[in-house]
């Protein structure tokens, strides 16, 4: 026996040592040639040891050149340029997007603090993951650029994404025409693109904990395009900070990670983006399992005439009139803003009603939904010594420190995320809604908490989207997934860990030129619904509205994923029997319950929208067409263009009129066609 053990122990050390050898990293020096990064089926990054400058290839033909690192150590500025020796080192490795290699260059020289160039790339991927390390002895910065360089010239149509922050004041997205004098900063990411080929290329910041990231396109009249991605970026009208960015501190500091991808479509990069973004960075919240949430919100119409008697009018219309509109069992019934109307004595005060008619939505089979945004403090101008509730804090303490003061926004103060009081009115609040039985809640003005500031509570946050992680785990935490979470304003990628369901754009309501302003974000920031369970078109209200702008609202929600209504369902009126015909109709209904947005058909629209939207559902294919002008219009359908092989023959038929056998896309003015497409 004993002799059988000595030979399993040295066994087991012979297979440890052979383990060991296996990981040991390839090294290569400066003398060596460029060092070889392959990525994706035919791309590959060549990496110059002797001058710290790459190139990245597709096909053998280079997609970007002359990229370099740089980052800013207390003021100084240093780039990867800069250093006189270089190694790198090649190791295995597994995580959420497959099996693949991570490459690290290491360079260093005499004063300059230890530079890291960490690559990660995956022979399924046509993208790969970069970031910069610095390594020293009390280091600090606010400004870290893993990948500034030039890129090869888009043909004809060519296009630069702009991407905004987050979806408040009226924001929105922007194709912009690539021209020679053109600079274009867009928030986390950005893709340049040909709209004809639909060729282009993708980067931008997969991880949002720490930093916000810029992406900087520009072209020349010299013919030479750069792109730069840094973390450190801060912009007044954009992610709403009047002050720059924090700054991060300790003896390794490390950028955001970085994806870079050139895409034969960008629409198909766009989409690998977002999915991976939530494996870089996974959900705190948890997975949303049940079907696709459709229902009803009181800001659509009701806003602050909010009453009980209203709210419960509402339940009894969709218990007893739109029985039919369910993906489920069940719908969401949403108290919005001034629902404070039902209460007694204020927040501390008696909640009876609120309870109430949580009891009488669950009892009519459906879910009570409640608003709240606990990160501001809408009542600031009644002065700074009002005590907060949940605990002995004012609200004076808690507001935000920024450069000049405090950071007031959309007529809302913030509230510092990482303070105690803010976080004892946030667990105060979230019990009274638990109780009060709430099944889903949305939550609003999510900006105020990813500020900057020039001091947070805890020290040991130093930048707004620490913060913003701080806050919204712990309000995820006092919600100890008992509810949908919905988000409104918001910032857009950040928000992926913390809600079920995100707004696509805030505030649209009835006409064709709210549709439009909806559909823009959707038709650039569709590839969101891969970060998210679902995005959403905010409450979509019918009113007095003509045929045909009801049908343009209507389909986008339907075409974005979700479908939350608005009107004001304790009155009859002409929307209620709308609402009656057009929201149960069973093919609508099916492409809900995929709860996928459309994909864009035309990236070319600059600020406006495209006029088709497309999805596969199984074995239907869907066409969404909306005509903005006030004349009629016959769209050309071109079946290579929208995705479909041409050789097939397809009967087509029109989902609200319920029309078959269609032979021309013609719709009317200011409205809006849905076509699904049968072989």
């Amino acid at each position: 026996m004993r002799s059988l053990h000595i030979i399993y122990k040295y066994c087991s050390l012979l297979f440890a040592a052979l383990q060991f050898i296996v990981a040991l990293p390839v090294v290569a020096q400066n003398n060596a040639s460029p060092v070889r990064i392959p990525f994706g089926k035919t791309r590959f990054i060549k990496y110059d040891l002797k001058t710290g400058l790459m190139n990245v290839y597709k096909n053998n033909e280079a997609v970007f050149s002359n990229v370099y690192a740089e980052v800013k150590i207390d003021e100084r500025l240093t780039s990867s340029k800069d250093y006189k020796k270089r190694t790198y080192t090649e190791t295995a490795i597994s995580n959420g997007l497959g099996k693949g290699e991570k490459y690290i260059i290491k360079l260093t020289g005499p004063d300059l603090p230890e530079m890291d160039l960490i690559f990660y790339t995956y022979p399924n991927r046509e993208y790969f993951l970069i970031e910069t390390e610095i390594k020293g002895d009390h280091l600090q910065s606010n400004y870290m650029a893993p990948f500034s360089g030039s890129f090869k010239a888009v043909p004809r149509d060519a296009r630069t994404l702009f991407v905004p922050f987050d979806n408040d004041t009226f924001i929105g997205y922007n194709a912009k025409p690539f021209n020679d004098t053109l600079r274009n900063v867009s928030a986390e990411v950005g893709a340049v693109y040909d709209n004809d080929s639909r060729r282009g290329i993708v980067v931008g910041s997969i991880e949002h904990g720490l930093w916000k990231t810029g992406v900087l396109t520009a072209s020349t009249k010299d013919g030479i395009d750069s792109v730069k991605v840094w973390s450190g970026y801060t912009a007044a009208e954009i992610t709403r900070d009047k002050m720059p960015h924090g700054i991060i501190r300790g003896a390794t500091l490390k950028s955001a990670l970085i994806f870079v991808g050139c895409f034969d479509d960008w629409r198909h990069g766009l989409e690998e983006y977002g999915k991976a973004n939530r494996i870089a960075d996974p959900p705190y919240i948890f997975n949303w399992t049940n079907p696709t949430p459709v229902g009803w919100n009181s800001w659509g119409v009701i806003q602050d005439k909010l009453t009980l008697d209203k709210a419960l009018k509402v339940v009894d219309f969709f218990a007893d009139s739109l029985a039919g509109f369910r993906t489920g069992n069940t719908a969401f019934i949403d108290l919005d803003s001034y629902w404070d109307n039902m209460l007694h004595g204020g927040m501390s005060g008696d909640f009876s009603k609120l309870k109430e008619f949580a009891g009488y939505c669950m009892k009519k089979g459906l879910q009570p939904g409640v608003y709240w945004a606990p990160f501001t403090d809408w009542g600031y101008k009644n002065g700074a010594d009002r005590l907060a509730e949940g605990g002995n804090y004012k609200f004076g303490d808690m507001w935000t420190k920024v450069a000049g003061g405090y950071h007031d926004l959309d007529g809302a103060r913030a509230l510092d995320p990482t303070h105690p009081g803010t976080k004892q009115r946030i667990a105060f609040m979230i019990k009274k809604l638990r109780d009060c039985g709430f099944k889903m809640i949305k939550i609003d003005f999510l900006g105020h908490a990813a500020i900057e500031s020039t001091r947070f509570y805890d020290t040991t946050v130093t930048t707004g989207m620490q913060a913003y992680r701080k806050g919204m785990e712990f309000l995820l935490d006092q919600l100890s997934n008992q509810m949908l979470v919905y988000a409104a304003i918001s910032p857009g990628l950040a928000t992926g860990r913390y809600a079920h369901m995100r707004r696509i754009a805030c505030d649209a309501f009835k006409s064709i030129n709210d549709t439009k302003y909806t559909l823009n974000s959707l038709n650039y920031g569709w590839w969101q619904t891969y970060l998210y369970n679902y995005i959403d078109a905010d409450h979509v209200v019918l009113s007095t509205e003509k045929e045909g702008a009801n049908r343009a609202r209507i389909l986008s929600a339907i075409i974005t994923g979700t479908f939350i209504t608005g009107d004001d369902f304790s009155i009859n009126g002409h929307w209620s029997a709308v609402a009656k015909s057009m929201y149960q109709n069973p093919e609508i209904l099916k492409i809900i319950k995929n709860g996928k947005a459309f994909e864009p058909v035309e990236g070319n629209t600059g600020s406006g929208a495209a006029e088709m939207f497309t999805r596969k559902i199984g074995n239907d294919f869907y066409l969404a067409v909306f005509n903005y002008a006030d004349k009629p219009k016959v769209f050309p359908i071109d079946l290579k263009r929208l995705g479909l092989p041409s050789e097939k023959k397809y009967t087509v038929s029109e989902i609200f009129s319920g029309n078959k056998d269609v032979l021309e896309i013609n719709v009317d003015a200011a409205s809006a066609e849905l076509y699904k497409f049968s072989y």
